[in-house]
C-alpha cells in the first residue's frame, strides 16, 4: 500500500485503546517485535504502550503505514481461526475509526481505500452496511467470488457489475459457449436443442419453467448489466438497489447448480 498520511491523535488513542482489548499484552510484545517497531514507553497498561508506539513510529517515518502494518499482524484472520464471530466483532469496531482516515480493514486481512466519513453516524453506518444488507441474505459463493473486493469497499456500483460478468463467464465455463449476454443465454438455453437444462423438459410445465429461466438470466444482464456499462453513475440508485441485484444473481447462481449438460451438440 501506498503512503498512508499519519493518524490523528484523535484516531491513534481509540485505534490503541481498543487494540489493547483484542490481544495479550505478550501478544502486543511479539507483534511489535517481528514489525521492528521498538517499545520504550516504559508504560504497562497495553493501550497506552501501543498509544507511545504509533505516535513515535508515525513522528519518525512520517506516515501511518508502521501502524497499519501492525493492525495487519495483530487482527490477523488466521488468529481467529474458529473464532469468526470474535475477529468480526474487532474488524468492525476497528473499520468505524479506520473510515475516517479513509480506510476499512477487510475479512481477507488486507486494507482498502474508502470515502472519508464525517461524522460517528456515517461511519457506524458504514461498517453495518454489508452486514445488513449482504451477508444476511447468503449471497452464492460465485457471486462473492467475482465482487467481494467492490464489496469491501462500498463500491456497489462495480460490485453489481462484476457480478454479473462473473455470472455470464459461468454460463461460458458450464457450457463451452463464448458468447456474451442475450446471445449466451439464447444458445444455452434453446428450447430446441439446449445445452444445459433444468429438467427433462418432457412436459410443458418443465418447458415453461426452461424459458422463464432464461428470459430470467437475460433480464438479469440487460438490467443489472448494461445500464451500468453505459449510463453515468449518477442514475444508479447505489446499495439499496445493489442488494437486490446482487441477490437476484445469487438466485441465478443457485439454479445454475441444478442444471445438467444434455449434451446436445457442439458448443462452438
Amino acid at each position: 500500500m501506498s503512503s498512508i498520511p499519519a493518524f490523528p491523535e484523535s484516531q491513534v488513542e481509540p485505534l490503541a485503546r481498543l487494540l489493547g482489548e483484542c490481544g495479550s499484552g505478550t501478544d502486543i510484545t511479539r507483534v511489535l517485535h517481528d514489525r521492528g517497531l521498538v517499545d520504550e514507553s516504559g508504560e504497562s497498561t497495553k493501550w497506552r504502550r501501543l498509544h507511545w508506539v504509533f505516535l513515535d513510529c508515525q513522528k519518525r517515518d512520517g506516515c501511518a503505514n508502521p501502524v497499519v502494518d501492525f493492525i495487519s499482524a495483530f487482527l490477523a484472520p488466521a488468529r481467529f481461526v474458529g473464532r469468526k464471530e470474535v475477529f468480526e466483532g474487532h474488524r468492525q469496531k476497528l473499520n468505524t475509526i479506520l473510515t475516517f482516515a479513509g480506510l476499512e480493514y477487510g475479512d481477507d486481512g488486507e486494507f482498502h481505500h474508502v470515502t472519508v466519513a464525517k461524522s460517528l453516524d456515517e461511519a457506524e453506518k458504514r461498517v453495518q452496511t454489508i452486514q445488513a444488507k449482504f451477508q444476511r441474505r447468503l449471497l452464492h459463493p460465485e457471486v462473492l467470488k467475482y465482487c467481494i473486493t467492490e464489496l469491501m469497499q462500498d463500491n456497489y456500483f462495480h460490485a453489481v457489475f462484476e457480478a454479473t460478468k462473473g455470472l455470464a463467464q459461468r454460463l461460458r465455463d458450464m457450457s463451452g459457449v463464448q458468447e456474451d449476454g442475450a446471445k449466451l443465454v439464447d444458445r444455452v438455453f434453446s428450447i430446441d436443442c439446449p445445452l444445459l437444462a433444468m429438467s427433462p423438459l418432457e412436459t410443458e410445465t418443465e418447458k415453461s419453467e426452461h424459458k422463464g429461466f432464461a428470459a430470467l438470466l437475460k433480464g438479469c444482464f440487460a438490467a443489472a448489466r448494461n445500464p451500468p456499462a453505459h449510463q453515468p453513475k449518477i442514475l444508479w440508485e447505489g446499495e439499496d438497489d445493489a442488494a437486490d441485484y446482487l441477490s437476484l444473481v445469487s438466485l441465478l447462481h443457485r439454479k445454475l447448480d441444478d442444471c445438467t449438460p444434455t449434451g446436445a451438440g457442439s458448443a462452438g
